[in-house]
């Protein structure tokens, strides 16, 4: 098992912050933006908007990239480099940030369960795209042996 390499790590995971942030902007701004807006008028919340808020989501935004490629270079010597692990790894990520947030979100009444449906599955899209491409910039080394169909890794 090699050392896993932070460049490579930051470097994935600043591409597959770039990809979320992008999604999650397609998404807030002309997908559900107006539902949105009616259920926090509905619930009497204001703020989340303006520069802070969006520096914020941003950060994150690369932050979450950044965890999807380090998982990836965590699980990548037990499953093997490739789309498989990549995916592997952005689904896992999903499944304890975004479906866990989704369900406590909608328990505590914030949004009804079809509201979240779309989210959930733009997030799960999103989440194993960024982590793919993340992935497909993340190398550990030149003597690396690798099989010929995981040869684009």
């Amino acid at each position: 098992m090699g050392k896993v390499n932070w460049t490579g790590v930051i470097v994935g995971g600043l591409l597959a912050g770039l990809v979320i942030n992008i999604s999650e902007f397609v998404l807030n701004t002309f997908v559900v933006a107006e539902d949105f807006a009616a259920r926090m008028e509905e619930l009497g919340v204001s703020g989340g908007e303006g520069t802070g808020a969006m520096v914020v989501w941003i950060v994150l935004g690369f932050v979450w990239g950044i965890a999807a490629v380090w998982l990836y270079a965590a699980i990548r010597p037990r499953f093997g480099p490739g789309v498989k692990t990549a995916l592997l790894a952005g689904v896992f990520l999903w499944l304890i940030a975004g479906l866990l947030q989704a369900v406590a979100m909608v328990n505590m009444g914030l949004f009804t369960a079809g509201m979240m449906v779309l989210g959930l599955v733009w997030g799960l899209v999103e989440l194993c795209l960024a982590t793919t491409l993340g992935a497909w910039v993340y190398k550990e080394g030149e003597s690396e042996v690798r099989a010929p169909a995981e040869a684009a890794y």
